[in-house]
């Protein structure tokens, strides 16, 4: 009896793994530049405003912020090279101007939809405004389709 109970056990916990893996999912994230003056107070309104996400847009399950482990560095081109860039040229020659992301931000939601129903629900703008005060302008942002 104990055998049997044990490879149940065992089959449901498989299972279950795998279903997780084939979720639909989408992961929507992105990592930003902290304004060093930001208070307590602002962090603090941020992480409350970002946790109450989950249950106020509909289809976003969880949430997860902090720093991140290792700072992330993006480069920026300016106008002309991104333009010359962005005709197919290979070799560009241009002012380059590096940002550091050292915070991040992931959301899960229920599918890609939903993506579109966060950016346009009324809490996102409420959101937004805890948010801008911890960051500086601009993000880098990108999405994970589940398989």
């Amino acid at each position: 009896m104990k055998n049997w109970i044990a490879g149940t056990a065992l089959v449901f916990l498989l299972g279950a793994g795998s279903a997780i893996a084939g979720e639909k999912k989408l992961m929507h994230c992105f990592a930003f530049t902290p304004i060093e003056t930001a208070s307590q107070a602002e962090w603090d309104a941020f992480y409350k405003a970002t946790d109450a996400i989950v249950g106020k847009v509909p289809g976003v399950t969880r949430v997860w912020y902090g720093k991140l482990r290792q700072p992330l560095a993006i480069f920026q081109v300016d106008a002309e090279a991104r333009k010359k860039l962005g005709a197919g040229e290979k070799d560009v020659a241009g002012k380059v101007t590096r940002l550091m992301r050292q915070h991040g931000v992931c959301m899960e939601m229920d599918d890609a939809g939903t993506l579109k129903t966060y950016a346009a629900h009324p809490y996102h703008e409420e959101w937004m405004d805890a948010y801008v005060k911890v960051r500086v302008a601009g993000t880098t942002t990108f999405d994970i389709l589940g398989q």
